[in-house]
C-alpha cells in the first residue's frame, strides 16, 4: 500500500508532457545556447515546452554546455551526434527524438524571433494549418544588415524555388518554422536529409500539399560565433530542387557527383591541351597527366561538394585520395571495355561512348560512398 502510494505520489510530480519540441541544430554555439534557453522561458511562459538541441560534436564544447544547462532544467535536452554533419538531418533527427505533438525549428544563433512561436502554435491548434513559417519578405518581415553576396543569394534561391516549385510562399529558404507532428510524419519517407534547407524538404516531399501560413519577423543580427551559411549552401539547395522535380528517382549526391564529373571532363580536356599540344610531352604521357589531374581534381570537388557532410580531414585526406583513384581507374577501364564491346556489335559510335561514360559514372558514385566517404563513428 505504502509504495503504491509513493508511486501515485512520484506521478503526481511529474511535469506534464511537453506540447512543443523546440529543435535547435547547432555547431560552435557554446556562447548562444544559456541566452536561447532564457529567450524561450520568456516567450513561452505558460506553455509545456522542451528543446532539443542537436549538436554536431561542436570543437567549442557547445554539448558540454547543453549538459549543464540540463542538469538544472528538465525542458533542456541535448542530442550530440559524432561523426555526421548537417542541418537537414540534424533538424529530422531531432524531430524524431519527441513525442510533443507540435515542433518547432529555430536557430541557435538568436536571429530568429522567439516571441512568435506561441502565435506560430495557435495557428496550428487551430486545425486548419499543418505548417507555420516564419518569413522575412512580406509586409511586417525583415532582415538584418546582411553582406551583399549573402542578400543577393537569398534572393536569387526564394526566386528559383516559388517558380519552380510553384510554392504560394514568400520565404521558402526560412530556417524558422513548427509544423504538427502528423505533417512531419508524413514528409519523412521521403525527405533527403542533405543540405541546409529542410523547410522546401518537407514541403517538397508531402505526400499531398500542406496547409501554409506565413508570419512576419525581423531577422536579427548575430550577436556571438560566426554564419554557417556560405556560397555552398546555394549548391546544396540547388540540388535538392533538383531532386524533387525528378520525383526523387536521383538521389541528390549523384546530381552532384555527375556535375562534378563533367568539370573533371573540362579539367582533363584543358590539361591534356596544355600538356600535348604545346609539344612538352608525348599523346600517352599527356593522357597520363590529365587523367591524374581530373581526378583529383573530381576527389577535392567532391570532398568539398558532393560529401561536405562527410569530408575527409588530416590522414583520411591521402587515404580518401588514394581509393578514389582506384575506384576511377577501375572504372575508366570499365567505360572503355563496354565501349569497345558496343562498337564492335555495331553499335552507334556516339551511343556506345555514352553508355561506357554512364556506367563509368554509376560504379565511381557507388565504390566511392562505400570505400572513399563512407560513415565513420569520429571525424
Amino acid at each position: 500500500m505504502e509504495v503504491m502510494c509513493e508511486q501515485e505520489a512520484t506521478s503526481d510530480r511529474r511535469a506534464p508532457p511537453a506540447q512543443l519540441a523546440i529543435v535547435v541544430p547547432a555547431f560552435n554555439e557554446r556562447e548562444n545556447v544559456a541566452s536561447l534557453v532564457d529567450a524561450l522561458d520568456r516567450a513561452l511562459s505558460g506553455l509545456s515546452w522542451e528543446v532539443i538541441f542537436v549538436d554536431d560534436d561542436s570543437p567549442d564544447g557547445t554539448a558540454t554546455r547543453v549538459r549543464v544547462l540540463a542538469q538544472r532544467d528538465a525542458r533542456v535536452r541535448i542530442l550530440q551526434r559524432v561523426g555526421r554533419r548537417g542541418l537537414a538531418s540534424a533538424c529530422i533527427e531531432g524531430m524524431l527524438a519527441t513525442a510533443s505533438p507540435f515542433i518547432a525549428v529555430i536557430d541557435c544563433d538568436l536571429q530568429h524571433d522567439e516571441t512568435l512561436l506561441p502565435a506560430m502554435l495557435d495557428l496550428l491548434r487551430s486545425g486548419d494549418t499543418d505548417l507555420v513559417v516564419g518569413t522575412r519578405y512580406s509586409t511586417g518581415g525583415g532582415v538584418a544588415d546582411w553582406a551583399r553576396n549573402r542578400a543577393a543569394a537569398s534572393r536569387l534561391a526564394t526566386r528559383l524555388a516559388v517558380r519552380l516549385t510553384k510554392i504560394p510562399m514568400s520565404d521558402p529558404m526560412s530556417g524558422f518554422f513548427m509544423l504538427t507532428r502528423a505533417s512531419f510524419e508524413r514528409s519523412l519517407p521521403h525527405l533527403s536529409s542533405v543540405g541546409f534547407k529542410i523547410l522546401m524538404d518537407l514541403i517538397l516531399s508531402a505526400p499531398s500539399p500542406l496547409r501554409l501560413a506565413e508570419l512576419p519577423y525581423t531577422f536579427r543580427a548575430r550577436r556571438h560565433g560566426d554564419s554557417k551559411m556560405d556560397s555552398l549552401v546555394l549548391w546544396e539547395f540547388g540540388q535538392l530542387l533538383l531532386e524533387k522535380l525528378t520525383g526523387g528517382r536521383v538521389p541528390l549526391r549523384f546530381f552532384s557527383f555527375a556535375l562534378v564529373g563533367l568539370v573533371g571532363l573540362f579539367v582533363h580536356i584543358l590539361t591534356f591541351v596544355l600538356v600535348y599540344v604545346t609539344g612538352t610531352a608525348s599523346f600517352s604521357t599527356a593522357q597520363i597527366v590529365a587523367t591524374a589531374v581530373a581526378i583529383t581534381n573530381n576527389f577535392a570537388l567532391n570532398n568539398k561538394l558532393t560529401y561536405r557532410d562527410q569530408r575527409l580531414r588530416g590522414r583520411a585526406l591521402l587515404r580518401g585520395w588514394l581509393t578514389f583513384n582506384l575506384v576511377c581507374v577501375t572504372g575508366a577501364v570499365a567505360n572503355i571495355n563496354i565501349s569497345q564491346w558496343l562498337i564492335v556489335h555495331n553499335s552507334y559510335w556516339l551511343w556506345s561512348a555514352v553508355a561506357g561514360a554512364l556506367v563509368s559514372v554509376v560504379w565511381n558514385y557507388g565504390m566511392s560512398s562505400v570505400f572513399t566517404w563512407r560513415r565513420r563513428l569520429s571525424t
